[in-house]
């Protein structure tokens, strides 16, 4: 089923035919209705917006805090680990008392220290979906990573060579590292862009149901195949696959609708994927994919990016999601990712929007890797497995590792802090933004904006813009 990425008029009111005819009615609230009711402003902490008026936000795929951090300093990310005995089923382990996690140091009665190994980009590609998800927090014992419980198997418990990822550390080092980050939900990629853009994915309300892992068929949006359907859990029980509606969501609402509504410009850059759209969330957010935001603010490709700031051309909230290559996910044989991020940052922060930036990057998911924090429960569907995030700005303090505890709904509250908006909806609806706590505490708005300092990396700029189109989603677990 090929398709210009953009879409047509007649295509567009084709698929919103396939919408209805899947015949999922919308549960409790309208997205489209709620929007005008939003009135519940988040106040700012501080006065963000005077010093940032342009956050941007880069995605990245399928890395655990330790995975890329193990072994930074002032970081709680110990170069070992605690597993069951030879990898045993952790749904089957006995029950065990819990330990304190804060040091990084003890496991579980039973179980085995497990050294962290140095690993590549080449792999491995572990499960990282809701039950796998489940396995290894193991009843939070936090050891159930021997491959979902798999014989002798601990590719989890591994760390990238830090040379193959310097620019993360260099940025780090410059900046905040914040190592307390988690996203919303158990599971993987989907649900974790969805969340990153609404704090919240819930599709039904009675009975309480959200959106879980990736719906079935080849395509993850609006411009599915008639039939497709998504995947959901509910407070009590595991996922129930395939068995959700059309994902051409209007069940919640998102931040840009926020955003539309007080003015604030938009864009998001994404790789094209042939015959299937684009890989990022929006394209499975119906007022996004069939209103005016899809011609103005949806951009491909990605690598745009990388010329938009130097050309005023940034707009005040921006999304960056890359190619598969590009994009750290284990297996793919790529080391490119770290550069493709350095040469984001170099190009905003070589560009006249520097002094009045915030960038924030943050991984979609954990990818399955070894982590040995404890993520806190907060509603049955997380918080997942903590992931790295990097804050870089001209305020941002230096070399400072932030424990504050924060989730993706933190970065949608930054947003509604510097702008003055209100919350994307209420907690009583799922949302979470209300709860969130900003990032404020990363930054030092008494400092004189630090003058921006290149990133060194492996890729120059000219490499991903000269990079031929990958065609292909950037993951589909």
């Amino acid at each position: 089923m090929a398709r210009n990425g953009f879409g047509v008029a007649l295509v567009g009111l084709l698929f919103v035919a396939a919408c209805s005819a899947n015949g999922e009615s919308p549960i409790a609230t309208n997205r489209a209705a709620d929007v005008s009711a939003i009135s519940n402003v988040s106040p700012a902490s501080s006065s963000i917006g005077q010093y940032i008026s342009h956050v941007v936000v880069i995605i990245q795929e399928n890395r655990s805090f330790e995975n890329f951090f193990a072994g930074y300093p002032k970081a709680n990310a110990p170069l070992s680990g605690c597993s069951l005995p030879s990898g045993g089923a952790a749904v089957q382990r006995r029950i065990v008392p819990r330990v304190s996690r804060k040091t990084g140091s003890g496991c579980p009665p039973g179980d085995v220290t497990v050294p962290l190994k140095q690993v590549t980009f080449d792999g491995p590609d572990l499960q990282h979906n809701w039950v796998s998800s489940g396995v290894e927090y193991d009843k939070g014992n936090m050891d159930g990573f021997g491959r979902e419980g798999k014989k002798g198997a601990n590719g989890a418990y591994s760390f990238v060579k830090r040379s193959l990822i310097e620019p993360y550390w260099s940025m780090a080092n410059q900046y905040v590292l914040a190592d307390k980050m988690f996203p919303t939900e158990w599971g993987g990629s989907f649900t974790g862009h969805l969340t990153l853009i609404a704090g919240n994915d819930r599709i039904r309300a009675i009975p309480d149901q959200s959106e879980v892992d990736f719906p079935n068929g080849l395509y993850d949006d609006c411009d599915s195949p008639a039939g497709t359907r998504s995947s959901f859990i509910q407070p009590k029980g595991g996922p129930r696959y395939y068995q959700g509606p059309f994902p051409c969501f209007d069940q919640f609402n998102t931040i840009a609708d926020v955003l539309d509504r007080a003015g604030i410009s938009w864009k998001i850059y994404a790789t094209k994927i042939v015959g299937a759209g684009m890989w990022q969330p929006f394209e499975a957010i119906k007022s996004v994919r069939y209103g005016p935001d899809w011609r103005t603010n949806v951009v491909a490709p990605q690598t745009t990016i990388l010329s938009d700031p130097g050309a005023g051309r940034l707009a005040d909230v921006t999304w960056v999601t890359p190619s598969k290559k590009d994009s750290d996910h284990p297996g793919n044989g790529s080391d490119t990712g770290p550069s493709w991020v350095a040469s984001i940052v170099n190009a905003i922060g070589l560009s006249p929007y520097w002094n009045t930036s915030a960038i924030i990057v943050v991984w979609d998911d954990w990818g399955g890797w070894y982590d040995n924090v404890k993520p806190p429960q907060l509603d049955y569907r997380g918080l997942g497995f903590r992931v790295p995030c990097l804050i870089i700005s001209p305020y941002a303090k230096t070399g400072f590792v932030d424990d504050t505890q924060y989730e993706y709904a933190s970065i949608l509250k930054f947003i509604e802090e510097v702008y003055n908006l209100p919350n994307i909806g209420p907690a009583s609806e799922m949302y979470t933004d209300a709860r969130a706590k900003g990032l404020d505490k990363a930054f030092d708005f008494t400092q004189q904006p630090r003058p921006f300092v290149t990133i060194d990396a492996k890729y120059p700029r000219a490499h991903f813009l000269a990079e031929p189109p990958s065609n292909e989603p950037v993951d589909t677990e």
